[in-house]
C-alpha cells in the first residue's frame, strides 16, 4: 500500500521541473528520508545538478551535494524512471502565448510521459500555478486514457482514487525568503476525490509543518491564484497612488509608511517599477482568462495587471525627466542600471521589470552598463548580452545618471548618491540621503 509507503519514508518520490520550485522541494522531500529522482528535460541542468550546483538561492551547493554523493538525490532527463516511482510531483513552467492565454504545453507533456509510464498505485501531484480546473479537465482526462503499457493492457481504463491518485497542491515558494522556507509554509492540498486527498496530505505531512485539504483540486488551484491576484491588485494600486502623489509632489514612501502605523485595517505595499517573476505578472492573466470562459469579465484584476506592465514606461519616462535637469538628452547618455534581478538579493530575472526598463531605454538610444552582484549576465530583446561591472568610483563617475531598479542590501546606496550626478531610485533604496540628487517614482 502505498499509504504504508510514505507513512514508513521509504516510497520512492519523483520531482519533475527542477527549478525555483523543483529544487526547494526535491531537497526538502530528501530532508524527510525519501529517495528522491529529479527528471528534467534540459541536458544543462541536469550536467549542472549532478556536479552538485544547485543553481537556486535556497538551496546551498552542500546541502544537494551531500544528498547526490549519499544517493538520496538522482537527477536524470530519461523519463522511464517514472515506473519506478511511487509519487511524482510536477513543478514545470506555466507562461503565457504572446497573447497573454495560458501555456500549458510543458504540463501537457510532462503527463504525456507520466501517462505512458503510469504503474498501479502511483500518486501524481501538480503544483505548478494554473487555471481552475486544470487538473481535473487537461490532467485527469490524459491519465485515464486508454494506453497500452506493462501495467494496463490496452483497453483498460484507469481509474482514479482506485488504481491511481492525482491532486493538486500549490507551489507556494519564495526565492530568497530566509524566514518561511519551504517546510514553513502550510500546504494546500485538493485531491479528485477523498482519497486522493488523503494520500497526497499524508505525503506533504512528512516534510512540511502543517497542510490545510480543501474540498476539490479547483479550490486548491483557485487558492494560488487568489493570492497572487491580491498581490498584484495591491501592487496596481500602490502604483497607481505612486502616479498620484508624484502629480502632488507628495512622498508616496513616506505616505506609506505613516498609514503602516494603523495597527488594523491597513497593509503596506510599495510601488516599484513593474512586477516580476513568475507569479504576479502571470498568474491573474490565468484567472482573468479562465473567468471569461464563464462569461466574466474581471475587470478588476485585468486593470491591475494594466497598472503594473505600464510601470516600465512610466521609470522611462522618469529617466528622460532626470537627463533633462541635467541639460542631457537621454540620447547618447551614459546609464548605470542598479539590480536587474526581480527583487532583491536574488538572482531570478523571470518576468523582471528591470530587463523591460532597459529595453525601452535601448529603444530610446541611451549607453547602458549594469551592476547586479547575483545576475553575472542577462541578454535582451535583441539578442546582445550584458555583464555586470564592478561597482566602483570611477564607474559612477563615468556615467550621467543612475537608475536603480532592484535594492539588493549589499550595496551601499548613500555612497552610490554622493558619487553619482543624479539616481533615479525606483525602490526607496537612497531612503535618507541627499534629495536634490534624487528622482523617486
Amino acid at each position: 500500500m502505498i499509504s504504508e509507503k510514505i507513512e514508513s519514508r521509504t516510497a520512492r518520490t519523483g520531482v519533475i521541473g527542477l527549478g525555483y520550485v523543483g529544487v526547494p522541494l526535491m531537497v526538502a522531500i530528501a530532508d524527510a528520508g525519501f529517495p528522491v529522482t529529479g527528471i528534467d528535460i534540459c541536458k544543462e541542468k541536469i550536467h549542472r545538478l549532478k556536479r552538485g550546483h544547485s543553481g537556486i538561492p535556497d538551496v546551498s551547493d552542500e546541502r544537494l551535494n551531500s544528498y547526490m554523493q549519499r544517493g538520496r538525490i538522482h537527477v536524470t532527463t530519461d523519463y522511464s524512471r517514472l515506473q519506478e516511482l511511487d509519487t511524482i510531483n510536477i513543478c514545470v513552467p506555466t507562461p503565457l502565448n504572446a497573447n497573454r492565454t495560458p501555456d500549458l504545453h510543458f504540463i501537457v507533456s510532462t503527463v504525456e510521459q507520466i501517462a505512458r509510464y503510469l504503474q498501479p498505485g502511483q500518486l501524481i501531484m501538480l503544483e505548478s500555478t494554473t487555471y481552475p480546473g486544470t487538473t481535473e479537465e487537461v490532467v485527469l482526462p490524459m491519465l485515464q486514457a486508454d494506453l497500452s503499457n506493462s501495467s494496463y493492457p490496452k483497453k483498460t481504463h484507469r481509474r482514479v482514487g482506485k488504481d491511481f491518485y492525482l491532486a493538486f497542491s500549490p507551489e507556494r515558494i519564495e526565492p530568497g525568503n530566509k524566514t518561511y522556507p519551504i517546510a514553513n509554509v502550510p500546504k494546500i492540498v485538493g485531491g479528485i476525490t477523498p482519497e486522493c486527498t488523503r494520500l497526497a496530505t499524508l505525503f506533504y505531512e512528512q516534510f512540511i509543518n502543517k497542510t490545510y485539504t480543501v474540498s476539490s483540486a479547483q479550490a486548491a488551484e483557485m487558492v494560488k491564484l487568489l493570492e497572487n491576484t491580491f498581490r498584484s491588485v495591491n501592487i496596481g494600486l500602490i502604483n497607481e497612488i505612486a502616479m498620484i502623489c508624484d502629480r502632488m509632489d507628495l512622498d508616496v514612501w513616506e505616505i506609506v509608511d505613516a498609514a503602516a502605523t494603523k495597527p488594523f485595517g491597513f497593509m503596506p505595499f510599495y510601488p516599484g517599477p513593474g512586477s516580476g517573476g513568475h507569479c504576479i505578472p502571470i498568474d491573474p492573466h490565468y484567472l482573468s482568462w479562465k473567468a471569461r470562459t464563464y462569461q466574466f469579465h474581471a475587470r478588476f484584476v485585468e486593470l491591475a495587471s494594466e497598472i503594473n506592465a505600464a510601470m516600465p514606461k512610466y521609470v522611462c519616462d522618469k529617466v528622460i525627466d532626470a537627463m533633462n535637469l541635467q541639460r542631457k538628452p537621454v540620447n547618447g547618455s551614459k546609464l548605470l542600471i542598479l539590480g536587474v534581478a526581480y527583487k532583491k538579493d536574488v538572482a531570478d530575472i523571470r518576468e523582471s521589470p528591470a530587463i523591460e526598463v532597459v529595453r525601452l531605454l535601448l529603444k530610446k538610444k541611451a549607453e547602458l552598463i549594469y551592476h547586479d552582484p547575483y545576475v553575472p549576465e542577462f541578454t535582451v530583446n535583441d539578442g546582445k548580452t550584458y555583464h555586470s561591472q564592478p561597482l566602483t568610483r570611477d564607474l559612477l563617475k563615468g556615467v550621467d545618471g543612475v537608475v536603480i531598479l532592484t535594492d539588493h542590501r549589499g550595496i551601499d546606496y548613500r555612497w552610490v548618491v554622493e558619487q553619482a550626478d543624479v539616481v533615479v531610485d525606483t525602490r526607496n533604496a537612497t531612503r535618507g540621503t541627499q534629495k536634490d540628487k534624487i528622482i523617486k517614482i
